[in-house]
């Protein structure tokens, strides 16, 4: 897998969704190849610009837990929402275990995503996470100057688009959270992952772009922590020129262990799975 984009670890398994693929990636541990679960019918088509064009977008992968039953977990990846083609997204409902069900729905976001619009304008969606009863949405800012963004939503806004019920719920809490620049390159968010107690860690990338469509070269990325009460703590840069899209994380009393997941630009480069602790 080249671009992937969104990840969750869970179940002694990490999930990987990419932005430019039909499917969901399973991996077991770091040395056997994962395996494959489709999320759209067909295949894109391998022009770089068609394949860019028709493709869903998926840049988040979310575990929704208690849904759609008391006790159950449910993986939800959701398009960027750059163009009205990425308003899509895909429940997966895993059993006990982690495994992989029958269950398996497709939905739209665009009433979600509409009171976004209304106050962004152009939205890109990079990373998503829940956090306690609050859907989490971190917009990409970095394009033509504009910050990045930290939406608030409620789970129960989630759930109602997945049910095709609409995006109900209060209006968003929008809370802009400037990450600086790399070489002259401003930072935008690629994903975050929830702390106990409240506070949130994020991957960025310094990508050399004006578009919330198009690619550009990234000058670097990096590891951010936000606390509690919404500040940023800490922004690490990476020793890595690969892009950082997805982030996972688990505390414990010696620091956090993150885990991340880059997208190479490149369909002939695999992605990386990197390991820090902080």
């Amino acid at each position: 897998m080249s671009a992937a984009s969104g990840l969750v670890c869970a179940f002694g398994r990490a999930y990987v969704v990419c932005d430019d693929e039909q499917h969901l990636a399973v991996f077991h541990d770091a040395h056997r190849p994962g395996h494959l679960h489709r999320l759209l019918p067909g295949d894109l088509p391998a022009d770089a610009t068609e394949r860019k064009r028709r493709k869903a977008d998926f840049e988040t992968l979310v575990l929704l837990d208690d849904y759609p039953t008391r006790h159950a977990h449910t993986l939800v990846a959701l398009g960027s929402g750059s163009t009205a083609q990425r308003d899509t997204g895909i429940a997966l409902v895993l059993d006990a275990n982690g495994r992989m069900t029958r269950g398996l729905r497709r939905f739209t976001l665009a009433a979600l995503y509409q009171p976004l619009r209304s106050a962004l304008g152009e939205i890109n969606i990079e990373g998503a996470f829940m956090h306690g009863d609050e859907l989490v949405l971190l917009h990409r800012g970095g394009q033509g100057g504009a910050d990045n963004a930290v939406l608030h939503l409620q789970r129960s806004q989630l759930v109602a688009a997945i049910d095709g019920r609409g995006g109900i719920g209060p209006a968003p809490r929008i809370v802009p959270l400037p990450l600086g620049t790399f070489d002259g390159v401003p930072l935008g968010f690629t994903d975050g992952a929830a702390l106990p107690g409240g506070g949130w860690v994020f991957c960025a990338a310094a990508e050399a772009t004006a578009s919330s469509y198009a690619d550009g070269a990234c000058a670097g990325g990096a590891i951010g922590v936000v606390d509690a009460a919404g500040e940023l703590a800490a922004l690490h840069r990476l020793a890595t020129p690969h892009k950082p899209e997805g982030i996972a994380v688990r505390a414990h009393a010696r620091g956090l262990d993150v885990c991340l997941v880059t997208d190479a630009d490149d369909p002939a480069r695999a992605a990386e799975l990197l390991l820090v602790r902080l």
